[in-house]
């Protein structure tokens, strides 16, 4: 499956460099299973040990140029040619580009996109040095419109992935609401919830020390911490944010419980009432949420919505873009911040797939967050997501 998704992506990047008039994208690297350029994944998929290149050119054809002993690892692969040397990758790649001549060589650098920005300095210089005097040292560019646009517009292989693993993860958490209950504790709710990730062969979408983060009741932990040994209680809202790794994809979703106190049938208007805000919220964005909308536009929609029915404002952004990687594209729906640099003001693209997760504090009785998943199509947003739209009641 992923050899068939590796040339999909390939295809979609020459594609792209058309797209940006870019003749050229070369991933430089060397000891990647040290330190691995974020792009080998997508179009290379096999660790180097030398400096090597990995060029895919807007004609869609492919070259690796890497040490001679990995030569063969790269044959009869996704690229058509596969060149070898021995002392020096300098000869064979001036050559390869001398007679390319390209105008635009996006290398794997990003100021911006951590996911663009592979090339560690040291060999960023030793690739100037291999270049010195040709002038294409000159005609280097970033790679981080292609890698954003490759990473982002998925594939319908990439989507149909994708959804399993969210109907899976959605699975997982219809069996928690079952599990939870006054007296278990954040830590043993956590642990069962690994014990079916296990049982069924998937993987965590992120680090296991909160993945997933369960939160119970007032003055719970940070967004991004992991669980403790504070128990579920009467009159706790309870909410979850886990995802998993399913055949190299992953999800992220979050959902929201409320623990009956004795005696109640519902949960008390200020908790429905937070609920609401929270869902409500993500429908708004959703209606909006199209190709070419700015990424703060629509943190704007949600977070303006929050702040006025009487709320603080979410301290994170909206939502990121979800893949390979649980963060994962370039651009994200985000406030214009300084720690996310130039990124809330990417367009957003269709067939990007997007989280939407604000969140409100909901004083004496804990948090309300959902976090649900939309593919971004050319009218508007698919839910991959089934939206909670009830609080859920135990």
């Amino acid at each position: 499956m992923l050899n068939k998704i590796m040339l999909e992506k390939i295809k979609q990047a020459a594609n792209i460099l058309e797209e940006k008039d870019i003749d050229m994208w070369m991933i430089f690297a060397r000891e990647s299973a040290i330190m691995q350029d974020p792009t080998i994944e997508i179009v290379v998929g096999k660790n180097c040990t030398w400096q090597s290149a990995f060029i895919i050119n807007r004609k869609g054809e492919t070259t690796a140029i890497v040490g001679s002993l990995e030569a063969e690892n790269y044959e009869g692969g996704q690229f058509d040619n596969v060149i070898g040397y021995l002392k020096s990758v300098k000869e064979p790649l001036v050559k390869y580009l001398k007679e390319n001549k390209p105008n635009k060589i996006a290398i794997n650098y990003s100021k911006n996109s951590v996911l663009a920005d592979g090339l560690q300095h040291g060999l960023y210089l030793n690739l100037i040095e291999h270049l010195k005097g040709t002038g294409f040292e000159k005609k280097l560019i970033s790679s981080e419109e292609i890698v954003s646009a490759l990473k982002g517009r998925k594939t319908n292989t990439e989507f149909l992935i994708m959804k399993e693993a969210v109907d899976k993860t959605l699975d997982i958490f219809d069996q928690v609401t079952k599990f939870i209950k006054p007296g278990v504790t954040e830590i043993e709710i956590s642990d069962y919830i690994k014990s079916i990730v296990k049982e069924n062969g998937y993987a965590l979408a992120w680090d296991e020390d909160h993945c997933p983060a369960v939160f119970t009741g007032p003055n719970a932990a940070g967004a991004h911490s992991g669980p403790t040994n504070k128990k579920v209680e009467k009159g706790h809202m309870v909410n979850i944010d886990f995802g998993i790794e399913y055949k190299g994809y992953c999800s992220d979703l979050q959902r929201t419980w409320y623990i009956l106190n004795d005696g109640e049938t519902n949960a008390p208007e200020t908790v429905q009432r937070g609920f609401n805000v929270i869902r409500d919220a993500i429908q708004m964005v959703a209606d909006k949420l199209k190709p070419e909308v700015l990424g703060c536009e629509m943190d704007d929609i949600a977070r303006s919505y929050v702040i006025q029915q009487g709320y603080e404002e979410y301290p994170h952004g909206l939502g990121h873009q979800v893949g390979r990687k649980v963060h994962d594209g370039g651009g994200g729906l985000l406030p214009r911040w300084e720690r996310y640099g130039q990124t809330p003001f990417m367009r957003v693209e269709e067939n990007q797939v997007y989280t939407i997760e604000p969140r409100v504090p909901v004083a004496g009785y804990g948090v309300s967050t959902l976090e649900e998943e939309v593919i971004v199509r050319k009218e508007g947003v698919e839910f991959i997501s089934k939206p909670q739209k009830k609080l859920m009641l135990i």
